[in-house]
């Protein structure tokens, strides 16, 4: 008699999503709406969990510090200019798959501009915030991407990175901007490096202590 194969583990498994949900409903934090087990009602509970990984259980404030990196592919018009816009586009989706591939689940990964990322790490110690930027560009040095007939060509990106510290009341928009100054600097040394703000200079802008004292009440005598 032959016996029936044995069925494959379902990566998303009810067990796993009643454990999902199950840390949600602790949190105070309702279930996703939509339909159960859809992508769009799966995509919730995962943005739901990453959000609950970087807050404090009991007052809801932010845990720990971000890392925003900015990354910009080098000389992509060239890219463009001898080998086509289809080569061009096969860059673009090679060197986001290396991205997709270096980093966390919990990570966001964005494309911002033609060759121009984004990527947030939540809950980023500095010293991982680091290792994972050269990691980035070690593997896209050394990733061959193939264009045209068959034809193989390397490409490199420039990174620059900005740490956002849970004391600090800041904007995304703040943020990137810190990161893309540490980008120019990587590109004007040029190019293929990694530039990071220091972690420990936390120098508070102008309009990130009007968003302080605007919401307290207090006001900045200096």
């Amino acid at each position: 008699m032959d016996r029936l194969p044995t069925p494959l583990p379902n990566p998303a498994s009810p067990l796993r999503l009643d454990r999902a949900l199950q840390l949600l409903a602790q949190s105070g934090q309702p279930a996703p709406p939509g339909e159960v087990g859809s992508a769009a009602w799966l995509q919730g509970v995962i943005d739901a969990l990453v959000e609950l990984s970087s807050r404090d259980a009991l007052t809801g404030l932010a845990n720990r510090r971000s890392f925003d990196l900015a990354l910009d592919i080098d000389h992509f018009k060239r890219v463009n200019d001898r080998y086509g816009h289809i080569a061009g586009d096969a860059v673009i989706q090679a060197v986001a798959a290396a991205l997709l591939d270096s980093v966390r689940p919990m990570d966001l990964v964005a494309r911002i501009g033609g060759e121009e990322f984004a990527i947030i790490l939540p809950s980023c110690a500095s010293a991982f915030g680091e290792t994972v930027a050269e990691r980035i560009r070690r593997r896209v040095e050394r990733m061959p991407v193939t264009v045209g007939a068959g034809q193989q060509i390397t490409v490199s990106v420039s990174v620059g990175g900005a740490f956002a510290p849970q004391w600090v009341r800041s904007t995304p928009a703040l943020w990137a901007e810190r990161a893309d100054q540490q980008l120019y600097r990587a590109k004007a040394m040029g190019r293929n490096l990694v530039q990071l703000e220091p972690a420990a200079v936390s120098i508070v802008s102008t309009e990130e202590k009007r968003l302080l004292f605007d919401s307290t009440g207090f006001q900045d005598f200096e």
